[in-house]
């Protein structure tokens, strides 16, 4: 329970921090080691909580900065004016609150993906250049090649790029730099049916419908029913024998 007394009075204190950056702040002198280590501890826990707060604040929850400062203010002088079964409860209370409202903002995210995922797959099929699979999947070739084609249970070689429907990127080994290595049964069902329409040295196109992306659920960074687009180049078929 002091576990929890304790964050919630960081928390406040980074969240004061936060809405008094436009203030003009004395720098913190640090001449000793032990200086540098107590400023990195708090800095590195500040950087973390604000970040938080800041994703809270994204779904409605804002809190009271006087209350906070008081809430900081009783902690430090051991003068808190709720019980320990008290700020347990309210704790809860505010686990739960910020759960369901990511939930809802979930929700709301995925449907509208899905619906503009389904607008512009029905548009971006009647492209000229644009192959539609029985499946769903839909492809166009970039750059074509004369080599081999790689089979279902093959790993490949490939530089990729993957963005939304928007074009906002998500993920690149291109952006890094470094080609990616895998078995074609270990991605998604997408990669799967396009890499083995593609010779070696070609480069594809793949606009992947949710269902054969990340489905309803989606990943990390990924809404559910995402479409989602690739530019695709297989630079090589590995051996395993």
């Amino acid at each position: 329970m002091r576990k929890a007394i304790k964050l919630s009075v960081i928390a406040a204190a980074i969240s004061l921090i936060s809405a008094c950056g436009n203030a003009e702040q004395k720098p913190v002198e640090l001449k000793t080691d032990l200086d540098k280590q107590s400023y990195a501890l708090g800095a590195s826990m500040g950087r973390y909580l604000n970040d938080n707060l800041s994703k809270n604040a994204e779904i409605g929850i804002v809190l009271d900065q006087e209350k906070l400062l008081g809430g900081i203010k009783d902690a430090l002088s051991e003068n808190i004016q709720l019980t320990e079964d008290e700020i347990k409860t309210v704790m809860m209370a505010l686990e739960a609150d910020v759960k369901q409202r990511r939930m809802d903002k979930q929700k709301e995210l995925s449907a509208a993906a899905q619906g503009a995922g389904e607008k512009f797959l029905v548009e971006n099929a009647k492209r000229d250049g644009v192959t539609v699979t029985e499946s769903g999947l839909q492809f166009e070739v970039i750059t074509d090649a004369e080599g081999e084609k790689p089979a279902a249970t093959d790993q490949v070689t490939v530089h990729y790029h993957g963005t939304f429907i928007d074009g906002s990127v998500f993920d690149s080994s291109v952006e890094r730099g470094e080609p990616a290595t895998f078995g074609l049964n270990q991605v998604i069902p997408g990669w799967t049916e396009g890499l083995q329409h593609m010779p070696v040295g070609s480069k594809y196109k793949f606009y992947i419908p949710y269902n054969l992306a990340y489905g309803e659920n989606g990943r990390s960074s990924i809404p559910g029913y995402s479409t989602l687009i690739f530019e695709v180049e297989l630079l090589d078929i590995v051996k395993t024998h």
